[in-house]
């Protein structure tokens, strides 16, 4: 029996190996040096704790990505080691420079802070230069017909924008509802952004929760996000980002609307802001 796993893990191994050479081929990227200099020339402040770099490759040569792709960018820390973090494209114009949006992740409950977000926040400014990868990522918008539902909390808010943004360029006309769960208003990452975009589109229509209350409006509910009173379209292709418990939560409360599991694709992002107050189909 052991022998039979080992067989598997082995084989597994292999075929995560040669995807991996496959996505340096296409991207014409040199595996024993997967990373690429990129200089930040813009650096915005979205929301409290988060921030948005943009970022330019050292050599001129922009590396095309898909909208929903993400990048992973690493750095050198002051005890000495090197850590990567995978950070979503947030912006999503194919050959454009490549905007990245980080939330500073500050330790609560005895867990310490965030080593990158921290060193980023610290660190990174207009003419810093990181170590970025090619984009990668399989949690991809794609050009069907199908009505959208784009479900966020908290920083999962970043392929959202991305994928909002496409569909103002390139499909103002699909269906899409969107729905966001954040803490407050100061902590909504880019939603001037996913609002310009969201004003271009002829069927969008979104709403916001904030759990921390106090905030009502046509578009915006206090609490947690609740969607048993929401019109939803018929067999829509659901994104869903954000915590594991978050994810969780609304993958069962969709499923019970008779939204097919298989029809469900998520990415999982930062700490749980659903319990104080989570890919696609079975998992």
């Amino acid at each position: 029996m052991h022998a039979a796993w080992d067989e598997v893990y082995w084989l597994f191994g292999c075929s995560l190996i040669a995807e991996e050479a496959r996505l340096y081929a296409d991207a014409g990227t040199d595996p024993d040096h997967p990373w690429r200099p990129h200089r930040v020339v813009e650096r915005v402040e979205e929301a409290r704790d988060v921030i948005s770099l943009i970022l330019e490759p050292a050599d001129g040569r922009r590396a095309p990505h898909r909208t929903g792709q993400y990048v992973a960018v690493a750095v050198d820390l002051p005890d000495g080691t090197r850590q990567p973090r995978q950070y979503t494209i947030s912006s999503s114009t194919p050959e454009a420079a490549l905007r990245v949006t980080v939330k500073r992740v500050r330790g609560a409950d005895g867990a310490p802070d965030g080593q990158v977000s921290t060193w980023l926040h610290e660190n990174a400014h207009v003419g810093t230069v990181l170590d970025v990868s090619q984009p990668a990522g399989d949690l991809l918008l794609d050009d069907s017909d199908d009505a959208l539902v784009l479900i966020s909390a908290g920083i999962g808010i970043t392929p959202v924008a991305a994928m909002v943004d496409d569909l103002a360029r390139r499909r103002p006309d699909r269906p899409v509802r969107l729905f966001h769960v954040d803490r407050e208003p100061d902590t909504h990452a880019l939603v001037s952004d996913v609002r310009d975009r969201a004003q271009r589109m002829s069927d969008l229509r979104s709403l916001t929760w904030y759990t921390a209350g106090g905030t009502e409006g046509p578009a915006v509910r206090s609490g947690r996000m609740d969607l048993a009173d929401i019109d939803l379209p018929q067999a829509p292709r659901v994104f869903l980002c954000g915590p594991l418990p978050f994810m969780q939560a609304i993958r069962s409360a969709l499923t019970a609307r008779g939204i097919a599991p298989e029809r469900i694709e998520y990415e999982v992002f930062g700490p749980d802001l659903w319990a104080r107050q989570p890919k696609s189909g079975a998992a």
